[in-house]
């Protein structure tokens, strides 16, 4: 596109401009990047100060993401996206624009395109003048391409500055972060200072743009290390000097109302903030390390989580299956599988699956993840004396239907969940076992007695998650005889050759995975099943009996998905450990 097809900074057209900008922000509200009431928000805003324009403002205020805001631009003004990585490596030779220009407005020349033809990047495709006066002062027509406004800014400092990344430029402006940890005062006004604030905004902002489930803040003797677990995988990342360790970490417990001054005891808090057009909940948890204090921060999306039996990777049949036993009156539906294999999420969708207006559904979390319409939810407090037990005792005599207790921790809160089953109520929990039939000897060992499982249970669900693959950039291949025979995947499909998939990569995603479902199994109570418990059998007992009934497990859940291209069987192997 060319200079002279932009909107021009005259009355005339300027016009014009408002109708793109009217466009990318309706186009932006039917995708559901930008919500409704954000943009009469940001409207009002640029009305009492029109510096810039409407869609650069709402990028600013962080309502919508760079991303979303650049596809959107590009899609309308029908041009193309420009990644930084796959910019030349050195910038057009002959061209002569301020550096200072190019920042300010976020523009950057990319290449020639050919005779008079000069490409330029943009962040804000809607402010026309930076590309007229590109045009006027190089003489040349102007190839847009659309970026990231960040992408945009490193590029200019990759060409023009000292090679720094955004973080460099950044600690470049901090002074004296090498501090006296004793001195909380001086801690506390480094971590109110700018460089450090948008340091640690900077951490977050990156950690949502790659999808990041969780932070990882760990200060080390000689550095401090950032990592971000991405589909279950811990990646690490560009982090901080070590000498702004104690500054950032300040910075996150300021963030999430922690005492600064304790750095001897683990503390939990929580921080609720906006990102890249994203409302975000991150439970924060600090621990104290040899070298300092160790910050771990869950990212909760409330938007992105889809409380869908589907998305979670549940089959029909099994969701027909599952569902059979969620619909009983009475009795407990557990919920098992390691920390982080999403067994809340499970318990949620379930909940979701239930809440009608006749069913009264009553929780006992910690903590509380996702806030669910038409559910009573309880946040526990051990400091003040609310554990599971005592909430447990109070929430009976509010006459629920469906009671559900975030953990089953102890003997005494597992004795009330059984005694609330037998007294006609759905309770729906979670435990830490590896495998379905391991619950039943975890609540065994636990001190549970035989008759009152046998009576109460209804079944044991339990999942690991795998990473999803990315359909768009999965490739197909032929599995080989030796293994089909293996794991014999003849089971799983009728389709000859039998064939596997394998991650594809791309410069937007290296890993070849988008996501993570559920790989599962069901347990449900039988007589024959009753009866080895009453024999207190071993998990390989009772697993074998659920087997001989038709159960499928995890590993066996797992193949059948590689099969089908959900996942591959490295996936599977790595979450099992079998095979």
């Amino acid at each position: 596109m060319s200079a002279a097809a932009l909107p021009s900074t005259d009355a005339g057209t300027r016009s014009d401009s408002n109708t793109h900008q009217a466009r990318v922000c309706a186009l932006l509200v039917e995708r559901g990047s930008l919500k409704e009431a954000d943009l009469g928000r940001a409207r009002r805003l640029h009305e009492e100060a029109p510096e810039g324009t409407l869609t650069a403002l709402l990028a600013r205020l962080g309502l919508v993401s760079e991303r979303n805001l650049a596809e959107a631009w590009a899609e309308l003004l029908g041009v193309p996206m420009l990644a930084a990585s796959d910019a030349p490596e050195m910038p057009p030779a002959d061209v002569d624009v301020s550096v200072r220009f190019l920042r300010q407005h976020h523009v950057v020349p990319v290449a020639a395109e050919g005779e008079g033809v000069l490409g330029l990047m943009v962040a804000d495709p809607g402010d026309s003048y930076p590309v007229q006066a590109v045009a006027l002062a190089t003489g040349r027509e102007i190839a847009l391409r659309v970026g990231l406004r960040s992408e945009v800014d490193d590029l200019i400092e990759r060409y023009y500055g000292q090679g720094r990344s955004a973080m460099g430029t950044i600690v470049e402006n901090m002074e004296g972060v090498a501090s006296d940890e004793e001195d909380v005062e001086h801690l506390r006004d480094l971590a109110s200072e700018a460089p450090v604030i948008r340091l640690v905004n900077l951490v977050i902002q990156r950690a949502v743009e790659q999808r990041a489930s969780d932070i990882h803040i760990e200060p080390f003797e000689s550095r401090l290390k950032v990592r971000y677990r991405i589909d279950g995988v811990l990646h690490e990342v560009e982090a901080p000097p070590a000498s702004s360790t104690a500054a950032v970490i300040s910075r996150v417990k300021i963030m999430a109302r922690l005492n600064i001054a304790e750095r001897r005891l683990p503390q939990d808090g929580r921080i609720m903030l906006r990102v890249q057009g994203k409302e975000l909940d991150l439970r924060v948890s600090t621990v104290p390390t040899s070298f300092g204090e160790s910050v771990v921060m869950r990212i909760l999306d409330r938007e992105a989580v889809v409380f869908d039996f589907a998305k979670l990777g549940f089959t029909d049949d099994f969701t027909r299956r599952f569902t059979d036993v969620l619909e009983r009156p009475h009795g407990i539906l557990l919920v098992t599988g390691p920390t982080g294999s999403g067994k809340t999420t499970t318990l949620y969708t379930a909940l979701s699956q239930i809440n009608t207006p006749d069913v009264k559904i009553i929780t006992v979390e910690d903590p509380v993840e996702y806030q669910l319409e038409g559910i009573n939810q309880i946040q526990v407090k051990p400091s003040i004396g609310l554990d599971f037990a005592g909430a447990l005792r109070s929430i009976v005599r509010q006459d629920p239907d469906v009671i559900m207790i975030g953990e089953m921790r102890d003997l005494e809160t597992c004795r009330i969940a059984i005694q609330s089953a037998l007294t006609g109520h759905l309770v729906l929990s979670t435990l830490h076992t590896n495998s379905a039939a391991g619950g039943i000897t975890r609540l065994l060992d636990m001190g549970v007695e035989d008759y009152l499982l046998t009576s109460t249970i209804n079944g044991i669900l339990a999942q690991r998650l795998v990473r999803h693959l990315d359909t768009e950039l999965a490739e197909p291949y032929e599995a080989l005889p030796e293994v089909v025979k293996q794991f014999e995947l003849e089971r799983f499909t009728d389709e000859r050759p039998i064939r596997l998939w394998k991650p594809g990569t791309s410069e937007s995603n290296p890993t070849g995975y988008r996501g993570r479902q559920a790989i599962v199994e069901f347990l449900t109570m039988s007589d024959p099943l009753r009866r080895l418990v009453m024999q207190h059998a071993s998990d390989a007992d009772i697993e074998r009996a659920a087997r001989e009934e038709g159960m499928r497990t995890m590993y066996e859940d797992g193949l059948a998905k590689a099969v089908t291209g959900a996942t591959t069987i490295e996936e599977v192997l790595r979450v099992t450990q079998e095979g």
